[in-house]
């Protein structure tokens, strides 16, 4: 039965195929956008403008919030939570 059962699926190849290189590509493309990586060298570059004075408080604040959350969101979708 295996081999019949491969000879009427051989014209469904391609879209396995198909399915599986898109299935590779967004995990590499999850794991990029999940990865902690950049948000943390992003905020060591933030803290290194505001020791500079290359922007003020505020902004530091604003965006570091935003890569805080970002890295909540990283953390959270690690142990499996909601996206």
């Amino acid at each position: 039965m295996g081999l019949f059962t491969q000879l009427v699926t051989l014209p469904l190849a391609p879209v396995r195929g198909v399915a599986w290189v898109m299935d590779q590509v967004l995990e590499a493309a999850e794991d990029e956008y999940y990865d902690p990586a950049p948000i943390r060298a992003q905020l060591a570059e933030l803290e290194r403008q505001l020791i500079a004075d290359e922007i003020d408080e505020e902004t530091f604040d604003l965006v570091e919030d935003q890569l805080l959350d970002r890295l909540e969101e990283i953390r959270i979708h690690e142990q499996g939570g909601p996206p």
